[in-house]
């Protein structure tokens, strides 16, 4: 995709009778930042001038959102230390500053880029307040991110919206204030702000934590109530809580009531309910539920699978365990040799037939692993065993193998 889109900004470079639009060199960046290649997105950046097109601090904040994106904190330094090149900056400008200050927890430096904002008469607007707040809602400074939301509504005259509310409401949940994380609640809707699923999802996930799990299914008929539709989240929040307290039937009845109300279970939702199985020694059901998900239109990922060999193998089932790394090998879920480390014991015994085609399936995947080299040659020196000199052999002559 991104050759044939480099091949028409090529001929665009050359064809001197169109003037093609910042807007355009914008969305290049971007995309070139979701496919987390900043370096790509930077010599778009730096190219736009050759295609008689001015930088101005549009583009400018488009590249910088992008290396936050992905993390390029240094080169983004560098961008803001030569901005005043193109062009002053913006409330934008200052929102991703102060966004990259509070995702390396560096709350001092924000709060600098919020004062050196002022200063440059740049006036901040909701989505500044909404950065910081949560910030340090995140670094657990709850007091002072209270104050600051006070202070943006009687000094700047700026409404909380439903994202400083969610941010203030996870930040009491995560320090274990759910009584006042309802309140804020309760204010939101006094105040008819715009309910958010975020909002309920954090206190049913608060709720079951607390030991106060039957008000979690309050807070859902209270959503239907107030026209704030339940998401995948707020359902894979209800079914967590379900699984923490061992009550299955409850998470499956969750989740076909997810279903019945259109909304998607996602793999979360099925990993969640076979962990708690697989948690609980119930393995067996949780393979079911793992072979059943196709028909529900859900594919399984490495995550289901190696929590289900990994129960199968806490309870010794390495029959079972094998069939389910073959099945993991076939659609490319590679386990490393090291999630059957625990197990070693057991290999080293040499006894047990499931076992040893469990690791040799394990080998002939990934013969440069410490952990089968270690197996193998303990397994060569105790067992005497043809198959596995004839395996170290081929790994000590470097021979291919194929997985059969």
């Amino acid at each position: 995709m991104f050759s044939q889109m480099e091949t028409i900004v090529e001929k665009l470079k050359k064809d001197t009778r169109i003037n093609p639009e910042e807007i355009i060199f914008c969305n290049i960046i971007t995309f070139y930042g979701r496919a987390r290649l900043p370096q790509k997105a930077l010599q778009v950046f730096d190219e736009i001038p050759t295609y008689r097109c001015q930088r101005t601090i549009r583009s400018v904040n488009t590249l910088l959102n992008i290396l936050l994106r992905c993390r390029e904190f240094d080169k983004m330094v560098e961008v803001i230390s030569g901005i005043e090149k193109y062009a002053a900056p913006d409330a934008c400008t200052y929102n991703i500053m102060i966004n990259a200050c509070c995702t390396m927890s560096d709350l001092e430096r924000a709060w600098y880029v919020f004062d050196e904002m002022r200063r440059r008469g740049v006036e901040p607007n909701s989505v500044t307040f909404g950065t910081l707040i949560n910030g340090l809602c995140v670094n657990s400074e709850l007091e002072t991110a209270f104050g600051l939301k006070k202070r943006m509504e009687m000094d700047f005259k700026i409404k909380p919206n439903a994202r400083i509310y969610v941010a203030l409401i996870k930040g009491l949940c995560k320090g274990g204030h759910l009584s006042k994380a309802i309140k804020l609640k309760d204010e939101m809707l006094r105040k008819k702000v715009e309910l958010d699923p975020a909002v309920y999802s954090t206190l049913i996930s608060a709720s079951f934590k607390a030991g106060r799990k039957g008000e979690a299914s309050g807070f859902l008929e209270e959503m239907r109530r107030n026209e704030c539709k339940p998401d995948t989240v707020t359902y894979n929040a209800m079914i967590h809580g379900f699984c923490q307290e061992n009550e299955f039937d409850s998470a499956f009845a969750a989740l076909s009531e997810m279903e019945k109300e259109g909304i998607k279970p996602d793999v979360i939702s099925y990993n969640v309910i076979i962990g708690g199985l697989c948690r609980e020694r119930k393995v067996e059901e949780a393979n079911d539920l793992l072979q059943d998900m196709p028909r529900r239109k859900c594919a399984p990922d490495a995550v289901t699978y190696r929590t289900v060999f990994e129960g199968f193998c806490d309870l010794k089932q390495f029959k079972e365990a094998a069939s389910i790394l073959d099945e993991m090998i076939f659609k490319g879920y590679v386990r490393h040799s090291s999630s059957i480390s625990k197990y070693i014991d057991d290999l080293l015994e040499g006894e047990n037939e499931e076992v040893w085609g469990c690791l040799f399936s394990l080998v002939k995947r990934n013969p440069t692993d410490r952990c089968i080299w270690r197996l193998l040659t303990s397994l060569v020196r105790k067992n005497n065993r043809s198959d596995s000199y004839e395996l170290f052999d081929r790994l000590i002559n470097g021979d291919s193998l194929s997985v059969g």
